[in-house]
């Protein structure tokens, strides 16, 4: 799965995850860790934003667990500014 999730990334720049149930929710996480390792060679980095989805399954609503995930470029520079986070103020 991390593998398909890395070269969907590649590709297309994003993907849709989706799980129900708590061992799936657990794979698709640990699935979008690894994808991350694999997307190193190719300075990209991948950010995911979950959401709960209501599905209807074999005539039953459930719900879902949804990650939308999104590649990026790998910034340059590594340091607090990278983030986006504000800078500590100096001390005298």
């Amino acid at each position: 799965m991390a593998g398909a999730i890395a070269a969907l990334l590649r590709s297309e720049g994003e993907v849709e995850v989706q799980a129900i149930g708590p061992q799936a929710v657990n794979q698709a996480v640990k699935a979008i860790a690894i994808s991350r390792s694999y997307l190193e060679d190719d300075r990209l980095d991948l950010y995911a934003v979950p959401s709960f989805v209501r599905l209807e399954l074999l005539g039953e609503e459930r719900t879902a667990v949804r990650f939308l995930v999104t590649s990026r470029p790998v910034a340059e520079a590594r340091g607090p500014d990278a983030a986006g986070a504000p800078e500590s103020p100096a001390t005298s």
